[in-house]
């Protein structure tokens, strides 16, 4: 962006140009799978945003599972405030489960402010906040905000898809521009359209605000051969070799839209949940791939292997580089009022859970002001983890260093203390009754006020 210069007082200055976002959103992707959260597989590029900027070991999002989470990121609210607790799927698997068939266009969405305030807004990657299987009458992405989008077979308007069921379901609805690739080289196309949105926004002289959400590294997988061969000594377990060539491939592409950001751009970068858990991987007697670096659960799950993340953010001259906050809790949550609180737009009057983290992002480390809240699993048809131990009860607050899971019928109270057992490992609500109480009727509060 060109500076600008305006008088006052007969002196000219500079005006700093309006700051950039890319928000980088990885599918599946466990806690400690990145190199620097202590993963086996070199991730350069990706850890440079970490090495230039702050990255948090306290990280959370909004639901353990797909939709809702991104809907936590786009509206900047609990996801069951829209009624969304699931994965989009069929109308009437929605009904099932009381689900509206997409996020309403009415809901707050980050993009929108961030087009109100005159930006260039871009969507690239998985959506799924609706459109696909036999929902053809989704919203597209511009009634989000977003002026120019490329999805794939969980989205409607523009998109690209890879060979699968999901995506011949998809391409009978229409509604865009439809091209085909191999998975493998989805997220490279993903790379290759944001960097040109950036371009364009560039010569435009517009700031721009953009999505670069990846299908990768959800599984099935369908890595590139010679990756393959790069990680054949994990052969043992397929499922590992597919995902940690995957992941290779993944942080290669994300090196190549780095090397295209300014030092007025903010990256953020961060899973959506925690790594998959299909039975299936523990019928073959294998491990399902992807790290939660011992804590308990993955996706699907409320403990906090299926909802604590990687979560990282640079913006060289306003956030600190090499930090690793330990302090915060931070959570998906909080990136709508904070991207528009370091851009200084205005957000919506809306009841956000979120909260904004600016002064965290510029390494002030703080306690939150509101308490995190999660609501996951109303009936036993959802899905749940592969290990009986990592299915977790379907509430979950998290107040400071205490964290309390129960059903919504106030049974399976577990209280833990997440300083001293980070692994949810002892239970301490029958010794800690007067915590556990004042928790309870918190969390039930809030679960009364959900539609």
């Amino acid at each position: 962006m060109k500076r600008r210069t305006f008088l006052a007082g007969g002196l000219a200055f500079a005006a700093r140009p309006k700051l950039n976002v890319i928000q980088i959103l990885i599918d599946d992707m466990g806690y400690a799978d990145l190199r620097c959260y202590g993963g086996p597989v070199p991730t350069p590029n990706i850890d440079r945003i970490a090495a230039e900027g702050i990255r948090f070991t306290q990280g959370y999002v909004a639901s353990p599972i797909c939709s809702p989470s991104r809907v936590g990121i786009t509206t900047g609210q609990c996801p069951s405030r829209q009624r969304i607790y699931s994965y989009f799927d069929t109308r009437g698997r929605q009904r099932e489960l009381g689900m509206p068939d997409y996020l309403d266009p009415k809901a707050p969405s980050v993009a929108r402010s961030f087009q109100q305030a005159g930006y260039a807004t871009g969507h690239f990657g998985k959506w799924h906040m609706g459109g696909g299987r036999d929902v053809g009458d989704a919203p597209l992405p511009a009634a989000y905000g977003f002026d120019e989008s490329l999805t794939s077979f969980e989205g409607l308007g523009d998109r690209v898809l890879p060979p699968g069921r999901l995506s011949e379901l998809n391409e009978k609805l229409g509604r865009g521009n439809i091209s085909h690739a191999p998975q493998a080289e989805l997220t490279g196309i993903y790379v290759d359209h944001t960097l040109r949105f950036m371009q364009r926004a560039r010569e435009a002289n517009k700031p721009f605000y953009t999505h670069l959400w990846l299908n990768d590294v959800h599984d099935p997988f369908a890595p590139k051969p010679e990756l393959m061969r790069k990680y054949e000594r994990y052969s043992a377990n397929k499922y590992l070799q597919q995902y940690f060539a995957a992941i290779d491939e993944m942080d290669r592409q994300i090196g190549r839209l780095m090397s295209a950001v300014d030092g007025n751009t903010l990256v953020v970068l961060l899973s959506d949940n925690g790594p998959t858990a299909w039975p299936r991987y523990y019928k073959e007697h294998l491990d399902p791939p992807g790290s939660t670096a011992g804590l308990r659960g993955r996706k699907w799950s409320l403990y906090e292997g299926g909802v604590r993340v990687p979560f990282m953010a640079r913006l060289p001259g306003r956030i600190p580089a090499g930090r690793v906050d330990g302090t915060t809790v931070i959570s998906s949550l909080d990136l709508f009022p904070t991207c528009c609180g370091m851009a200084g737009i205005s957000t919506p009057k809306a009841a956000f859970d979120g909260e904004d983290m600016s002064a965290v992002f510029a390494g002030k480390p703080r306690r939150r002001r509101t308490d995190l809240f999660w609501e996951y699993g109303r009936d036993a048809t959802y899905l749940r983890p592969g290990l009986p131990q990592d299915a977790s009860p379907n509430l979950a607050v998290r107040s400071g260093r205490w964290k309390l899971l129960m059903n919504a019928d106030g049974s399976s109270v577990e209280l833990y203390d997440l300083e001293r057992s980070p692994r949810e490992e002892t239970n301490i609500a029958g010794e800690r009754g007067d915590v556990a109480k004042r928790l309870t009727a918190r969390l039930l509060s809030w679960r009364e006020s959900l539609p």
